[in-house]
């Protein structure tokens, strides 16, 4: 096993419909993830990012495939699991008739810890990520920003060995989006707790990610840190043009251009990896041109992770997989 935290073999998930045709919602994929890191596991929606999480942390059964947490079965010993992963959800599963304080107190002593102990650090965590003064009030009476900061500092009271923060900064203005990665980063720092997030804004693989797996239609499509990813697209050039249509007919036209390597369709703009460092944009007006579209925006960016995703996807990652 190495040093590895989390190991994943062949793991499966096949949803059973009427008339015995079942979907196959996760492929067969197999990762590691080292102990102490930040691990992205990344696709667009609906390719089964979630339903892997779900097998990982026991809230589904897998239909086959090994588990290893530290070295033991989460399949065969479920409980044993539970008690060393902490878990941020994408649904509010907190305890809306319980005050906010309380949610944590239950947490922590469910977990196995003392009293004073687990005062102390609801205290902490309620006063860092800013909900003191409504502390004692319900969580069925809290904003979905609210309740999102509590189910992060829930998951975090026990201290434990891996945290899966399945799109935890969704709902979070600016701000606590940087409390909660400075909160993750001394629990990953101090503690050794190893972090494994999924997330659509993509600032924050590219910040905090050393290894990152990509998944796609319940498949794992690349494994790598973010310069190797990056690497996989042939260029690091791409100009994104908004036009008034956009059909799979103009994207093959575009990938026609003088030193256009690929021509995707990503979320209303086409994008153009351009194999040159300074692309031709003269050629590129002459085309729309004579393609009768009419241009609306034109810009030049750098390779990022969003790039890498509709190279290797087709897709953004806000865009449905069909999951």
């Amino acid at each position: 096993m190495g040093d590895n935290i989390l190991e994943v073999r062949n793991l499966r998930k096949v949803y059973q419909k009427r008339g015995g045709q079942g979907f196959e919602a996760v492929k067969g994929i197999s990762f590691s993830v080292p102990r102490g890191e930040v691990y992205g596991f990344l696709g667009p929606n609906g390719a089964g990012k979630s339903t892997t999480i779900s097998m990982l942390t026991t809230q589904l059964a897998a239909t086959d495939g090994e588990i290893l947490l530290d070295g033991h079965s989460v399949l065969d010993d479920p409980a044993r699991a539970r008690a060393e992963i902490g878990v941020v959800a994408q649904h509010n599963n907190l305890d809306r008739g319980l005050t906010a304080r309380e949610n944590l107190l239950f947490h922590a002593r469910y977990f196995g810890m003392g009293k004073k102990e687990a005062g102390r650090k609801a205290d902490e965590y309620l006063e860092k990520f800013g909900l003191a003064d409504r502390q004692n009030d319900y969580v069925k009476s809290y904003s979905g920003g609210m309740a999102q900061r509590l189910k992060i500092a829930r998951a975090m009271m026990h201290t434990p060995k891996i945290l899966f923060l399945d799109e935890p900064t969704t709902g979070l203005d600016p701000n606590y989006r940087e409390i909660l990665w400075r909160e993750m980063l001394n629990l990953n720092h101090e503690a050794g707790t190893t972090i494994f997030l999924t997330t659509h804004y993509m600032d924050e693989p590219e910040r905090f990610c050393r290894d990152i797996s990509i998944v796609n239609h319940g498949e794992i499509v690349a494994k790598g840190t973010v310069g190797e990813l990056k690497a996989l697209v042939p260029t690091s050039t791409v100009v994104t043009m908004r036009l008034d249509r956009l059909d799979e007919k103009i994207a093959a036209s575009a990938q026609e251009l003088p030193d256009v390597s690929k021509a995707k369709i990503q979320g209303g703009t086409l994008s153009l990896y351009i194999t040159e460092k300074q692309p031709d944009f003269d050629e590129t007006f002459r085309w729309t041109e004579a393609s009768g579209l009419e241009l609306n925006d034109i810009s030049l960016k750098q390779t990022t992770l969003d790039d890498v995703f509709v190279y290797l996807t087709g897709k953004g990652m806000n865009q449905n997989d069909g999951e």
